[in-house]
């Protein structure tokens, strides 16, 4: 690719704010690396450093755990990690499948308007796509949420049936494109209304507080993504308390209200 065309490009890359019109588009960091990845462009290298700190660091740091990203051998490192078969093959298959993200753009804009509707002040955080290394999903922190492109090839996406990655059918069925927004609203909202830290709790506990968050989920997306007692136990919880709001409902831990 042309340095020039690159440069032209990389400034639709770059960030604006998701509050402008209302719209939450999905940055495609993923792009800027998979071009480094693929091809080794220096150029795709500075503009992750540059224009993409804090995303590259994550990426490093937290999601493919390689080093420091200030390491003087952090960009050989990162290139040779990347250049195993298997990522080179997810590499190819996200970008592929997700060439267009609109589908993606409409429903996370549709349950952040929700949100913001429902619940006082909540910030519309920015949300890029990059990819991993088939160990986390969504990564959220510094008011943005990451996608890791390579834990939503789809259900049927034959690396995730190999027995050596140990994942379950049910796990597969939620490694699927249709699950994206649901899993980006509801790891958002648990860090926006975690599981408490000042209390021991039991698993039915800790059960409940999920149920909550994909209840609140469920109604953000506009359909039942998510099912469990849980959930119905939120459901019956709302519906005799129509006054309670979302977020009075999210901020209530005090579990046993909801088994009543």
């Amino acid at each position: 690719m042309l340095l020039t065309l690159f440069v032209c490009l990389g400034c639709e890359w770059q960030f604006s704010s998701p509050e402008e019109d209302g719209q939450v588009t999905v940055e495609r960091y993923d792009r800027i690396q998979s071009l480094y990845l693929t091809t080794g462009d220096f150029s795709a290298l500075q503009q992750m450093n540059t224009v993409y700190p804090m995303q590259t660091r994550t990426l490093i740091e937290d999601v493919i755990r390689i080093g420091k990203v200030d390491d003087q051998q952090i960009n050989t490192k990162f290139l040779r990690f990347y250049q195993d078969s298997i990522l080179q093959s997810l590499i190819a298959e996200a970008e592929q499948q997700y060439a267009n993200m609109d589908d993606i753009n409409q429903g996370l804009t549709t349950a952040f308007t929700f949100l913001k509707s429902n619940i006082p002040n909540v910030e519309v955080p920015k949300v890029y796509a990059q990819i991993g290394s088939l160990d986390q999903s969504i990564i959220v922190g510094n008011n943005t949420i990451g996608i890791c492109l390579d834990k939503y090839l789809g259900k049927n996406y034959p690396l995730y049936q190999k027995p050596e990655y140990g994942y379950t059918a049910e796990q597969q069925k939620m490694m699927d494109r249709k699950y994206m927004v649901p899993d980006c609203i509801g790891f958002y909202l648990l860090s926006l209304y975690p599981v408490p830290s000042d209390k021991v709790l039991n698993q039915e506990d800790r059960d409940m507080h999920i149920g909550k968050i994909l209840w609140a989920v469920n109604k953000a997306v506009g359909e039942p993504m998510f099912e469990s007692e849980y959930i119905e136990m939120v459901d019956k919880y709302m519906t005799q308390n129509k006054n309670a709001t979302i977020d009075q409902m999210l901020r209530n831990n005090a579990y046993s209200d909801f088994r009543q």
